[in-house]
């Protein structure tokens, strides 16, 4: 029943997307709505790739997840699989991802003097001004520019590197939650996520690696876990919504808690002590989210249809996955947080990231493990192969 209505949802988004699109265009400024991106049926040189990749997960999955080296098998499963999704649409544009005008990139050559930056960066939020900052710079704390001011520095500057960073980052997350589920049945699942689509290549898919390495070093390294935690906040606003999965990786130990939160706490310290506080910044955020198309967005539209996207990030698999778990019911309560905030309307296929892959905990539970692992491939390359999707 729940993938019937997973389905329905889907097919209403897209054909109300269509229809708004023809008699409203510029409204929902997603041209292939509920994702961003455009209907574009195409292949390429990363096709025969993933279908291969794919093949093979779905045949030796399950025996790869009791494989003496599964984790490191699949962490490279993970990264092949993304990359080869991304090569559908081309390395040209998979190098250049970042590298727009609305992008970290753009921004990286002016950043010259790091702590002037930071006493600066929240004054430079607000649009329509000279030295506004680009879309996404604006719409995120420092620590996600620094990232990459910090790969430029130390010799990886560009869009390839930055590009192949955010594979390689991001696929930690198909090692760091097996590990923090103590189950390696997830694995295939994770490897063949449909969201890999947007991981490669989408600075949220580097999120999505660190806030999964987060959540699983809470389970064995508490104050370790706060500081990665901590750094979290400053890639992504959104990313406070990771506290209903830390409190399920941490459990009710208050010790235990009290020393995640003082790591934490550090890093915020850190950023204060430099010039940026946080409050302040997303407070300016949310002034620069209205200035621009999430003013024109309908949230009666993408309340709804954000979900639809969701569906299609997670996969068949995912949705009949979901149950009384409790780590899908922490990664729910931070999508459903994000979602009627109104500040997640459009591209949540991307900025959920690392709360939907947490989905996938109820994937372990699952009989007929290669159907729903096709399922999984089905819709990732559908997905890729339908959209020209703009990350």
């Amino acid at each position: 029943m729940r993938l019937v209505i997973a389905g329905l949802l889907v097919a209403a988004a897209i054909i109300i997307g269509v229809v708004v699109n023809v008699n409203e265009p510029g409204i929902l400024f997603a041209a292939a709505a509920p994702l961003f991106g455009d209907w574009q049926p195409h292949v390429g040189p990363g096709t025969p790739v993933a279908v291969l990749i794919a093949f093979l997960v779905v045949a030796k999955g399950p025996e790869l997840a009791r494989h003496r080296f599964a984790l490191p098998i699949a962490y490279a499963a993970s990264v092949a699989f993304t990359l080869s999704l991304a090569m559908i649409d081309g390395w040209s544009r998979f190098v250049t991802r970042l590298t727009t005008e609305d992008e970290y990139l753009h921004e990286v050559p002016g950043v010259t003097d790091i702590p002037a930056m930071l006493g600066t960066f929240a004054q430079r939020i607000p649009d329509f001004q000279p030295d506004s900052w680009t879309t996404h710079v604006s719409g995120h704390p420092p620590g996600a520019l620094l990232t990459f001011v910090a790969l430029d520095r130390i010799g990886l500057g560009g869009g390839a590197a930055a590009s192949l960073f955010c594979v390689l980052v991001g696929s930690l997350a198909v090692v760091a939650i097996p590990s923090a589920l103590k189950n390696n049945t997830v694995l295939p699942f994770l490897v063949l996520f449909p969201g890999a689509v947007w991981v490669g290549a989408s600075a949220d898919g580097l999120f999505m690696g660190v806030a999964a390495v987060g959540v699983y070093l809470l389970t064995r390294w508490p104050v370790l876990g706060g500081v990665v935690l901590g750094w979290c906040l400053f890639l992504s606003y959104g990313l406070v919504l990771l506290a209903p999965l830390a409190l399920v990786a941490i459990g009710k130990d208050l010790r235990r808690i009290g020393w995640a939160v003082a790591g934490a706490l550090t890093v915020v310290a850190a950023f204060a002590i430099s010039g940026f506080w946080w409050l302040d910044g997303y407070e300016l955020v949310k002034l620069r989210y209205y200035q621009g198309i999430g003013d024109t967005r309908p949230y009666w539209y993408w309340v709804w249809a954000n979900l639809a996207a969701l569906a299609l990030v997670i996969g068949p698999a995912g949705i009949q996955g979901l149950r009384r778990d409790k780590w899908v019911i922490g990664a729910g309560i931070a999508i459903l947080a994000a979602d009627l905030s109104g500040l997640s309307k459009a591209e949540t296929e991307r900025i959920w990231l690392p709360f939907a892959v947490w989905l996938l905990a109820g994937t372990a539970k699952l009989d007929h493990h290669r159907r729903w692992l096709t399922a999984q491939a089905v819709t990732a390359l559908a997905v890729n192969h339908l959209v020209l999707t703009n990350w």
